[in-house]
């Protein structure tokens, strides 16, 4: 790890957390591309980038979660029941997530067989609806599709947004409530592994400053990608994303099987 590469992996992060391209998976792409170690700056550098884009979506979004902090609000109980699933699936399947998932191949076929449920969604989505008119049934579907994400490949907004287009919300609208929904699963589990690693007796002082340069630029990165994106979804569609997602699988599956 380098001070550049720590700043191009926050970028990366911060690029990609947003696009519906996969986050996780070009972090693996990244590290495997560069043969950064693993053990030290491996899933635990990428939970702490995810801290970064936490930071974005709480700098883009603080009025709007300013007015959901209590109980009686609908939409406090609208995240809180699309967070329960990710919850849930990510405390099962977190031995998985956190080794044997986070392979090459399993990128790439994330990155083309969800391409396949974005179509769909593109083509089947009336995009009529406001998040206002979600209900906590909608809420625990678009959960269900957010803890997709936990595949490396799938991606995180894309899969919410996904879900938000079957249930024919507006683009601009599902990606909002997607990112206001990542919010809390971002938190518990980048602040999780963070607070693991900075624990950890084998964690030195010059690595510290490695993973907050990456906080750093995910933040920064992040915040212009939601403010442009959305701007972006709210005239056009997710048709460039799709192609991106399919040319890089079928790349990786190229390279993984030569």
């Amino acid at each position: 790890m380098t001070y550049l590469l720590a700043i191009v992996a926050g970028a990366l992060q911060g690029l990609t957390e947003f696009l519906p391209i996969s986050s996780t998976g070009h972090l693996i792409i990244f590290e495997h591309l560069f043969n950064i170690s693993q053990g030290k700056f491996g899933l635990a550098f990428d939970a702490s980038l995810h801290l970064g884009t936490l930071l974005a979506v709480l700098i883009f979004f603080w009025k709007d979660y300013l007015k959901i902090i209590n109980f009686k609000n609908k939409l406090f109980m609208k995240l809180v029941a699309g967070t329960i699933p990710a919850v849930v699936f990510g405390l099962i399947f977190e031995n998985a997530v956190e080794s044997s998932l986070r392979q090459i191949w399993v990128v790439a076929l994330g990155l083309i067989l969800f391409s396949l449920v974005i179509v769909l969604a593109e083509n089947y989505g009336k995009r009529t609806r406001r998040k206002e008119n979600i209900s906590i049934k909608d809420s625990l579907v678009i959960g269900l599709f957010q803890a997709l994400a936990l595949i490396p490949g799938v991606s995180r907004s894309g899969s919410t947004i996904s879900a938000g287009l079957f249930l024919n919300l507006k683009r601009e609208e599902a990606a909002k409530f997607a990112f206001m929904l990542s919010g809390p699963v971002i938190a518990g589990a980048g602040a999780k592994k963070f607070l693991e690693v900075i624990s950890s007796a084998t964690f030195g002082g010059t690595d510290i400053n490695f993973f907050l340069i990456g906080i750093i630029s995910s933040t920064i990165f992040g915040y212009l990608t939601i403010k442009y994106f959305l701007r972006y979804l709210s005239t056009r569609n997710l048709y460039p994303f799709i192609i991106y997602r399919v040319i890089v699988g079928l790349l990786l599956l190229a390279t993984y099987l030569i």
